[in-house]
């Protein structure tokens, strides 16, 4: 979350950057320094009138062990009307904080200046590509007949089970699974990184300091009875361990690594585009999060980008790494960039990676500091 000073003193430049995601900030922005501007005035008022009240309050102690009772009393009638002077400002006060957080929330991150134009994937910028193509012939089948064939995922059975997008892992392809899972986790021990398993549930405050609340594109699942949500990835709850911390400088980087599965509703998504494993409703992944001091996310950053690409060689897959553009960079992040693998038999590129930095836009939503 942008903070309302940054924003005051740098409105123009935030309004531009912010045009690279194609966002139309100005009339936001606007407003919320309006109502910044009425929230300092009825804080200001606010501080004035207790200050007065605490200055009449000790003069009549004064008077009261003086003796003018009278006197006293005169200015205790007036204590009262403070008092109820600064309830009411307490209350435009809320008000006003309250709309805005609203508006604040709705502003996305400041792209990083390298990110391109753009409206949507077609637009991506390819930063670099390893790894030969195979020639699987002309009868290359696409995994969906594969797996099917070998019985090792059961995409029928998901959907008698719960429905369309949660496949059933069996025999070798569970092993698989599982065998992938373990490979990608030691990878990031041996880079570094803390192993944690983290709840599957978040509350609203986890969905909130990272982002997914509000719920803008209505892709998580909402367990209403106990006001909980699916986790869509394991960034949620992992990076809200250090939700309302104060972190040393020296403990930097702090580096956490974790498997879960993942429930994404994926509204809007239909067609040949979801076929298969291809976008699921609950999938597995492990995730890397990486807390870093200000100085050095960059830095960070192309370190994890690397990390990524050194697995992707290990397997000997062909990929690519894109750089997002405006129109396809998410709503919490400055810099992104996309890991795809050539699938053969679909004759495309797949997103299998995703790397970013979000600046101090987390940080701000989850009251992380450092000193």
């Amino acid at each position: 979350m942008l903070q309302v000073p940054y924003i005051r003193n740098h409105k123009e430049e935030v309004i531009t950057k912010l045009a690279v995601k194609n966002f139309d900030a100005k009339d936001t922005i606007d407003e919320i320094i309006a109502i910044d501007e009425k929230r300092r005035k009825t804080q200001a008022e606010l501080d004035d009138t207790l200050a007065e009240s605490n200055k009449l309050s000790k003069e009549i102690g004064m008077l009261y062990k003086s003796g003018k009772v009278e006197e006293a009393n005169a200015k205790k009638a007036k204590t009262s009307d403070l008092k109820d002077k600064s309830q009411k400002l307490n209350q435009v006060l809320s008000i006003t904080e309250n709309e805005l957080k609203e508006l604040l929330v709705q502003i996305p991150n400041i792209p990083h200046e390298s990110v391109p134009k753009g409206n949507s994937e077609e637009d991506n910028k390819i930063v670099s590509q390893e790894g030969d193509i195979p020639n699987l012939g002309n009868h290359a089948k696409p995994h969906w007949q594969l797996v099917a064939e070998k019985n090792i995922i059961d995409f029928e059975l998901g959907v008698k089970i719960t429905g369309a997008g949660f496949p059933v892992y069996r025999g070798k392809g569970a092993r698989l699974q599982r065998a992938l899972i373990n490979y990608f986790l030691d990878r990031n021990i041996e880079a570094g990184y803390e192993e944690v398993i983290p709840p599957h549930l978040v509350n609203e405050d986890s969905g909130f300091g990272t982002g997914q609340l509000p719920d803008k594109e209505g892709q998580m699942y909402h367990i209403t009875g106990d006001n909980l949500y699916l986790i869509p990835t394991a960034e949620v709850p992992v990076t809200n361990i250090i939700r309302d911390v104060i972190v040393k400088k020296e403990d930097f980087p702090i580096k956490y690594t974790a498997y879960t599965p993942c429930f994404r509703r994926e509204a809007g998504s239909y067609g040949k585009d979801v076929r298969g494993l291809n976008r699921l409703h609950q999938f597995d992944k492990v995730e890397i999060v990486q807390i870093e001091h200000p100085n050095d996310s960059y830095k960070a950053l192309d370190a994890m980008v690397e990390h990524v690409a050194k697995i992707l060689r290990e397997l000997g897959l062909p990929f690519r790494v894109l750089q997002l553009c405006g129109g396809d960079i998410s709503f919490t992040s400055a810099l992104t960039y996309d890991f795809e693998v050539y699938s053969t038999a679909q004759k495309k590129w797949l997103e299998v990676s995703s790397v970013s930095n979000f600046e101090s836009y987390q940080s701000n939503r989850l009251k992380l500091r450092f000193k």
